[in-house]
């Protein structure tokens, strides 16, 4: 299955995730459904601005395979 969502977060807002204080983020798709999944893989998109951006997070069974950013 196929996720497409946005997100636009601040270095600030991410830091409990990157510390690992936060284990999940839960983010609504562009379909409008609540996804969670675990936050370290969106630890290599973070930019001086924070995490901003399109992504695809694809899942089997429930299952994380991959995020990719798209924009």
């Amino acid at each position: 299955m196929k996720y497409f969502f946005s997100i636009r977060m601040s270095i600030d807002e991410f830091m409990p995730y990157y510390e690992g204080r936060a284990s999940t983020i839960i983010v609504i798709t562009d379909q409008g459904l609540k996804v969670q999944f675990p936050a370290m893989h969106l630890r290599k998109y973070i930019t001086r601005q924070g995490i901003i951006g399109n992504f695809c997070l694809e899942t089997h069974n429930n299952k994380f395979l991959s995020l990719t950013k798209l924009k």
